[in-house]
């Protein structure tokens, strides 16, 4: 982690309290025009220039795929960032000024930035959904699908907190994961008595498993391709959603799909990982996780359990 300082005033000489910038022509002792020279000096380190190579580095950090490893300017300005307070109030300012939130700034994640929900940079789940579908109630299906790769790239709270930590998952391991949750919630619901047909209009976790249950596993094309709208469909989606923006890197074709996290990831996961939704996730307890390994549950009645043939788990570092 870096200590970036997007509080600050970019535009403020450091350490230069309230003394006035003119205060060198009323001096009357050598000490307060060398303090005043001092702040000009200060002030004047704010040029066009700078605000150039800070917009720069704003825009390495919009770019997930590029790594400071391989891009040496990239790499320059980061430790420009480090080294230079004025240089990285300026460069927060530019982020804050696009709507964007620094999580982090390193040699291991880059820039790594998050879009606030104003910014023209943030995708909002309608949105993405509208992409894929034109269906409105796959809306809840992308969100569960994103919750779901999160809860099992990060299953545990010392995942998140470990910058070594890299999770891996699959697509047919996310599948079988979620619908296993769906049928404890599924369960949950009828031992508290509640109606299990889907209800569209309500939000939230509790909606999404309704349509889910209902929803092919895999289904298929006249030419044996997979629906975008099954379930499978809809997490590949966005495995190669999270792939593109440089969160997932695909390491193998096996189980519909193997993937690893990056850092960017897990910091946008550290970000989100107190919502209700994903903690319902994980208190559903399909993940349990005692030594470093996180598996599914087997279920109570497994033959009775939709899950898509060859499902390979997902597993952990």
């Amino acid at each position: 982690m870096t200590d970036h300082h997007a509080e600050r005033d970019p535009w403020r000489a450091p350490d230069s309290g309230d003394a006035p910038f003119n205060s060198a022509t009323t001096a009357n002792t050598a000490n307060t025009a060398t303090t005043a020279n001092t702040v000009n000096d200060g002030a004047a380190r704010i040029t066009p220039a700078d605000a150039a190579d800070a917009a720069r580095l704003v825009s390495c950090g919009l770019q997930p795929k590029l790594l400071p490893a391989r891009d040496a300017e990239y790499t320059e300005l980061l430790r420009r960032y480090r080294e230079d307070a004025p240089f990285a109030r300026l460069a927060d300012a530019v982020a804050t000024g696009l709507g964007l939130i620094v999580l982090e700034v390193s040699p291991r994640a880059g820039m790594a930035l998050a879009a606030a929900e104003d910014s023209v940079f943030a995708v909002r789940m309608g949105e993405y959904a509208r992409r894929a579908s034109a269906e409105s109630a796959d809306r809840f299906l992308h969100g569960l699908a994103h919750l779901a790769v999160a809860a099992l790239a990060f299953p545990r709270p010392e995942d998140l907190a470990d910058d070594g930590y890299i999770g891996r998952i699959t697509v047919y391991g996310v599948e079988a994961f979620v619908r296993q949750a769906c049928r404890r919630l599924e369960e949950r619901a009828e031992q508290q008595g509640e109606n299990t047909d889907p209800v569209t209009e309500a939000p939230g976790l509790e909606s999404a498993w309704r349509i889910y249950t209902r929803r092919s596993a895999t289904g298929a094309t006249k030419d044996a391709r997979r629906l975008a709208g099954s379930t499978t469909g809809i997490i590949g989606k966005a495995v190669a959603f999270l792939t593109e923006s440089g969160f997932l890197q695909r390491t193998g074709d096996d189980a519909g799909g193997t993937y690893r996290t990056t850092a960017r990831y897990q910091l946008q996961v550290r970000d989100m990982a107190g919502s209700a939704a994903m903690s319902e996730l994980l208190e559903l307890g399909v993940v349990p996780v005692s030594d470093g390994s996180a598996t599914l549950l087997p279920p109570s009645d497994a033959d009775d359990l939709e899950l898509v043939a060859d499902a390979g788990l997902p597993f952990h570092n």
